[in-house]
């Protein structure tokens, strides 16, 4: 059986993915120790599926049920469990909401970061890790200009969350695993 916690892209604004019926619509799918994280799009769930195949489901669910058809990202408890020991930003944790990890699709290109990290400012930082951008906006994500145009610059797929959730998100992972 593996946890994976399960990354929506997109949710909020107009896009919503109510948590108590996605719950349900999962857990009655056949997944196991189903947990929701605020209205943002996450989930965590148990299952012998591939990720390919836990992936597929649950797109098909999110479509049918709820109209949601943007991506889906599921690392593994392990995987996100790495995706935190890298943290390349260790002193960012002290103020969490302004360190970000995007996870993506695929490792991209070094001129797409350097684009990115031409607009940092006042201490701003970003790496990647592996498949994953740690991004640290000590001023805040939402008055960062490299924040502002990192989605548009990444050339990826992408969703992030920041450390708070991270850190929430691992919690919820290691319940699923352990029940």
């Amino acid at each position: 059986m593996t946890v994976f916690i399960l990354l929506f892209r997109g949710v909020g604004g107009a896009t919503q993915l109510p948590t108590g019926p996605l719950r349900d619509a999962l857990t009655a799918a056949g997944f196991e120790n189903v947990a929701t994280y605020i209205n943002s799009g996450n989930a965590v769930v148990r299952t012998g599926l591939s990720r390919e195949e836990t992936v597929a489901k649950v797109a098909e669910i999110c479509r049918d049920r709820f109209g949601f058809a943007k991506a889906i990202h599921a690392p593994t408890l392990e995987e996100w469990s790495q995706l935190i020991a890298s943290n390349p930003f260790p002193d960012a944790v002290a103020v969490p909401k302004f360190l970000h990890a995007a996870v993506l699709e695929k490792v991209p290109a070094t001129n797409n970061v350097e684009a990115i990290r031409a607009y940092a400012k006042d201490g701003e930082k970003i790496e990647i890790i592996d498949k994953v951008a740690y991004i640290h906006t000590p001023g805040g994500l939402g008055t960062s200009k490299m924040a502002e145009r990192f989605d548009k610059l990444i050339g990826v797929q992408n969703t992030a969350r920041n450390w708070n959730s991270v850190l929430k998100l691992e919690e919820l992972a290691k319940k699923a695993a352990a029940d």
